[in-house]
């Protein structure tokens, strides 16, 4: 039982880090239909500069608003010169961000080389949180499950954004006719390049916070690029409550399979995208085109 409660709430701390930077994720590919494929590069250069910041400042909070705010911005700058002109152009803007991701993940091992990097949290976030389940479970990590309630606090917000302003009808009237949400009077094109540095916002803000709760190193940036895949396939591309179902259906199944058939774990997480796309070819939550 002590095993089983330990890597479900390993489960469910990890699929709260794969929904944030899944979030971000089924913003730009799910909502705008706009394939990033570096979004794993924003993931991994947003932790590796928030590690800068922190530690020259030793203030892990200004490390959190660096990786977040410079892959925003880093996100805008991609949307307005690279992508932003050939939207609609699926595989042109597959290909440039992947060339992208290329070229910044040569840069970043050039510059931060190839050792593992480790952020420290402030002090209250540190050690564990004592509570008592069946009598032989004490505890777990506090920074893990202030990652999990972090996490359902951004799944909150954003669906109150798409679903309860007048910003998030906008985004979801230009994405099934820009042209007509044009003719209102909107400017579309800015709408989307606010969209877009949500989304690379937000994956540079779980740089930060999962490279806290695990580490930082060279290859990250393909494992939650394919692990945001996963999530939006699975929940249904553009919805925040889809990408919630598919990050605890993945982190659960990937946790379970490491812990109790460690040679089959990773099978697990296809396992669940084959099944969903045989049922719900447009996901568990998503919407038919």
């Amino acid at each position: 039982m002590k095993l089983f409660l330990t890597v479900t709430l390993n489960g469910l701390t990890l699929a709260a880090l794969y929904f944030i930077v899944a979030s971000g994720f089924t913003l730009i590919f799910g909502l705008m239909r706009t394939v990033n494929l570096a979004h794993g590069t924003l993931y991994l250069l947003g932790a590796y500069i928030g590690y800068d910041v922190a530690d020259a400042t030793g203030n892990w909070y200004l490390g959190v608003i660096a990786g977040t705010v410079s892959m925003a911005v880093f996100g805008v700058v991609m949307q307005k010169v690279l992508l932003g002109w050939m939207q609609g152009q699926e595989l042109r803007q597959a290909l440039i961000t992947i060339g992208l991701s290329i070229i910044v993940a040569d840069l970043m091992l050039a510059h931060w080389t190839g050792l593992t990097y480790q952020f420290s949290p402030p002090d209250y976030l540190l050690g564990f949180t004592r509570f008592d389940l069946f009598g032989g479970f004490k505890g777990y990590s506090t920074y893990r499950l202030f990652l999990l309630g972090v996490a359902i606090v951004i799944g909150i917000l954003l669906w109150l954004l798409l679903n309860r302003t007048r910003f998030g009808m906008m985004v979801r009237a230009g994405v099934d006719d820009k042209e007509m949400l044009g003719a209102q009077g909107i400017n579309v094109p800015v709408v989307f390049i606010l969209v877009f540095a949500l989304g690379a916002g937000l994956a540079g803000f779980a740089g930060v916070i999962g490279g806290t709760a695990l580490s930082i190193a060279p290859g990250e940036d393909l494992r939650y690029l394919l692990s945001s895949l996963v999530v939006v396939i699975v929940g249904g591309m553009g919805s925040v409550g889809g990408a919630a179902i598919g990050a605890l259906l993945i982190g659960l199944a990937e946790q379970y399979g490491l812990a109790y058939t460690p040679d089959y774990g990773v099978v697990y997480t296809f396992v669940i995208m084959v099944a969903v796309l045989a049922v719900r070819p447009h996901g568990i939550l998503g919407r038919k085109e």
